[in-house]
């Protein structure tokens, strides 16, 4: 059942937020089982720290579900990791790379704040995220660049890759969902992250409703997964009252042209593709994205 890091953790997202908790559960004791030196869902030597995060709210599900004791201990162990890690900026913000590569990237967002949040670890979830922001985050443009570089002080990649910000909205849209009644100025921080997020990358939406894979650059690839990762951002937030209704008939284009793109066998064409992801074709993230979107519009009704 084990896939590369950050795979497992959003497929098993996808099947968590369906309802479907056997499916879940197993690709939590996936990861478990192929956890090396507290990281979750290693693979040969691959472990970085935020990507083997990714499914750690489902771990913690799995856990309560459960109580049996082996999520519990891998809940430990993974926190145990984040916490005593050096490998992060003087500020305490955690590289997405794996050792000693000093990378900070904007998918981040997705892997490691959400489950500090199901793990209770509230102020340490928006700290992540703050740190990110103030990495990769453009004001001017509202939108992330992918890459900083910080052993070289600058940026890897500068480009504002669209998976990277749909991976960042979608993220902190989970975190919101997570956060306590006490905390509503960071919630409503994060919200304006997410709006931020969104209506810098609506201006670049299409009329067929996908957007180009750098979203402002008009001679890269057009894909769908970011118009995936957006709808669900949009359905999820207009959902729990935090976004305008008015954002619902662009999510509704997005889904759209979402599932324009399923064949027969289910599989969603044209997402930002493995293995390198410089082409549209297939990928699992966005096979997720597909079911993530569909779940969110079908619980907003």
């Amino acid at each position: 059942m084990q896939r590369f890091d950050w795979e497992q953790g959003t497929v098993a997202q996808a099947f968590l937020e369906m309802g479907e908790e056997d499916l879940a559960i197993s690709f939590a004791r996936g990861a478990i089982l192929r956890q090396v030196k507290g990281r979750f869902s290693v693979i040969k030597d691959n472990g970085p720290i935020n990507d083997c995060s990714s499914i750690g709210e489902v771990v913690m599900f799995a856990y309560k579900k459960t109580g049996d004791p082996i999520f519990k201990k891998g809940a430990d162990d993974m926190l145990e990791v984040i916490k005593t890690t050096p490998h992060k900026t003087s500020a305490g913000i955690i590289y997405h790379t794996q050792e000693p590569t000093k990378w900070i990237m904007s998918d981040a967002n997705y892997m490691l704040p959400p489950f500090l949040a199901a793990a209770g670890e509230y102020k340490e979830a928006i700290k992540q995220i703050d740190g990110f922001r103030k990495y990769l985050y453009h004001p001017k443009d509202q939108l992330y660049s992918h890459i900083w570089d910080d052993e070289n002080k600058k940026f890897k990649r500068e480009d504002f890759w669209g998976v990277g910000n749909g991976w960042s909205a979608a993220g902190i849209t989970r975190v919101i969902k997570m956060l306590p009644g006490n905390m509503m100025d960071d919630k409503k921080k994060l919200i304006q992250y997410v709006k931020d997020i969104l209506d810098g990358c609506l201006k670049y939406l299409r009329t067929d409703g996908l957007f180009h894979d750098v979203i402002n650059k008009p001679d890269t690839f057009p894909e769908v997964n970011l118009s995936q990762m957006l709808a669900y951002t949009i359905f999820r937030g207009v959902k729990a009252g935090y976004l305008d209704s008015n954002y619902l008939a662009k999510a509704e284009i997005m889904r759209k042209t979402a599932n324009d793109r399923v064949d027969s066998l289910g599989y969603v064409h044209d997402v930002c593709g493995l293995p390198n992801f410089d082409r549209p074709y297939f990928a699992p993230e966005g096979q997720a994205f597909y079911l993530l979107m569909e779940t969110a519009a079908k619980d907003l009704g």
